[in-house]
């Protein structure tokens, strides 16, 4: 079963006070009102999505799944981002079985830019390691540059572009 665990890094002394810890189903209202600001921010980037309200991620699965990690990170008692990790099968011509899939990246508008999401794609990472991944993907707008750039400063590279047609 994968390991649970409150992670503080080490070499974060501009954001010692900055807390990444595990989701609780306690979490959820939060939670849910970030995942609105993720469809928020992606809807101006993907026409198809549905206008009336939606939700992308099963929550109470990614807390609580064995296969899943989601954690939130946390100022003085306040959640101020998310993201999760989730063991994926690998297709079968790939050189790694499996491999970590992120997603729910999100950090509120008023703390970006102080280096939250690394902390938490560094937390991520950690777990994926321990649960024996070698392999980090994540799936980002190509339109959404910087996200792209955030990515970018924690070590991901871009991999394949994916393309579609309306008919």
């Amino acid at each position: 079963m994968p390991k649970r665990f409150d992670w503080i890094p080490s070499g974060y002394r501009e954001n010692q006070s900055i807390k990444i810890r595990t989701a609780t189903l306690a979490d959820m209202d939060i939670l849910l009102q970030f995942e609105q600001g993720v469809i928020t921010a992606e809807r101006p980037f993907d026409p198809t999505l549905k206008d009336e309200h939606i939700n992308y991620y099963n929550l109470p699965e990614l807390i609580t799944a064995p296969h899943c990690h989601l954690v939130v990170a946390e100022l003085a008692g306040e959640l101020i981002g998310s993201g999760y990790a989730r063991i994926e099968t690998s297709k079968v011509y790939l050189k790694h079985p499996q491999y970590a899939y992120l997603g729910f990246m999100f950090v509120l508008p008023q703390h970006r830019g102080k280096g939250v999401n690394k902390m938490i794609i560094a937390a991520l990472q950690d777990w994926a390691t321990g649960q024996g991944m070698n392999e980090l993907r994540l799936e980002v707008y190509y339109q959404n540059a910087p996200a792209i750039k955030a990515y970018e400063k924690v070590g991901f590279i871009s991999h394949m572009l994916a393309m579609r047609k309306g008919l």
